[in-house]
């Protein structure tokens, strides 16, 4: 690690995405504490090769094989490292000179370099919530054997670790998530039949990818973030509950054993989380706009509908049963969101589909990670033949 006074190297992986982008302009922000050393992404070559271009990192590193040939062509002037595949964007997170790794990419893809930044002995900054929701099991294991530091940069998972310094473990009495409850919060049951992938993607208070915006419509982002919430923090599913605050002002609250409550505040803005991941456990200046509470007027809140909103009862049955059912959920929510933004199914097979695979693929009770992926494997290619089966018969 950097002494204090040097300037810290920060490989972004997913630098393309929406938390990569923001953890790029943190980093622009502040050039006296940090630099840039890897930035990477799957498929967004010409986004990747801008911010080459702009912020000049050390290396660079491209799943997608067409794209990284496409990278090395527009860019040909950059002389760093340019890696390619799941093994290349492994070594830039896995780096020795790698300071912090913001773990920042979509999906299943952020696993293994996750898990090599983990066995690096990193500290690493998870944005990639699908890591502990498909492998929590073997990553945080692998955290403490590796001495690795996990700061989540979730807004909701900051908050709770803003809340506990200074804090007991032996002292808290449950962790309470909140959610905005999406565009959907008020919809009855017949007006989500015809909801549309456009209506889905306008979220309320965040700006977000399209995946994790689709995520929070059906409310199975606060459902994934109640398995993250498990194993960041090491507590039961019964000790960890969800609340509705259609403001997203409240990110999260700690309850403790003599009944009182703390809670993290703020303007809904991943740029706080993010620098917090960066410099924790010290707090920088940030020039961002502030938190006026007369001006908000009032905070609201309501139990969430697990009726019209399926996904976080799928999500606590799925922490429930442990082993391979976390990995299950995720890969079903990816192909569904997938399927859904594509026109192909509505927005309520989303729940059928994720649901349908948790109660009818085999379940492994203690999966190795070569067993994850292929339980990933296969339970993408269930939940597109279910998808398939289910739309063909609608369409007859």
């Amino acid at each position: 690690m950097t002494s204090a006074a040097t300037v810290r190297q920060i490989a972004v992986l997913g630098s393309t995405g929406s938390i990569g982008t923001q953890t790029l302009d943190v980093l622009h922000r502040h050039p006296e504490l940090f630099s840039p050393r890897w930035i990477t992404c799957n498929t967004k070559w010409e986004d990747l090769a801008a911010q080459t271009r702009l912020y000049k990192p050390y290396g660079v590193a491209l799943r997608d094989e067409s794209a990284w040939q496409s990278f090395r062509s527009a860019v040909p002037e950059f002389t760093g490292p340019v890696l390619c595949g799941e093994a290349g964007i492994c070594e830039a997170a896995a780096d020795v000179e790698n300071d912090v790794v913001i773990s920042a990419m979509v999906g299943f893809s952020g696993v293994m370099p996750t898990m090599a930044a983990i066995r690096a002995g990193h500290v690493i900054g998870l944005a990639n919530k699908e890591s502990l929701v498909s492998a929590g099991s073997i990553l945080m294991p692998a955290v403490a054997q590796y001495e690795a530091t996990l700061l989540a940069i979730d807004s909701e998972h900051s908050a709770i670790l803003q809340c506990l310094i200074g804090e007991r473990a032996s002292d808290i009495e449950r962790f309470i998530i909140t959610a905005s409850g999406g565009p959907f919060r008020s919809f009855t049951a017949e007006q989500l039949e015809s909801v549309t992938p456009a209506m889905a993607l306008k979220h309320p208070n965040w700006s977000m990818g399209a995946k994790i915006t689709v995520d929070s419509a059906t409310l199975m982002n606060k459902g994934f973030e109640v398995i993250e919430a498990r194993w960041l923090f090491d507590v039961p599913a019964e000790r960890i509950d969800v609340v509705v605050h259609p403001q997203s002002i409240i990110h999260s609250m700690v309850e403790f054993v003599d009944g009182s409550v703390k809670a993290q505040l703020g303007l809904p803005s991943m740029l706080v989380p993010i620098q917090y991941a960066l410099t924790y456990p010290h707090r920088k200046p940030l020039a961002a706009q502030r938190l006026n509470l007369a001006a908000i007027g009032q905070l609201t809140f309501e139990a969430p509908d697990l009726v019209r909103f399926p996904c976080v009862r799928i999500a606590y049955e799925a922490l429930k049963a442990g082993g391979s059912a976390g990995a299950v959920i995720n890969a079903a929510n990816e192909v569904a969101v997938a399927s859904f933004l594509a026109g192909q199914m509505p927005y309520l097979g989303i729940a059928k589909t994720i649901e349908w695979c948790l109660n009818y693929i085999e379940h492994v009770p203690h999966p190795s990670m070569d067993d994850v992926i292929l339980i990933d494997e296969d339970a993408r290619r269930r939940a597109a033949e279910y998808i398939y089966i289910t739309t063909t018969k609608t369409q007859l």
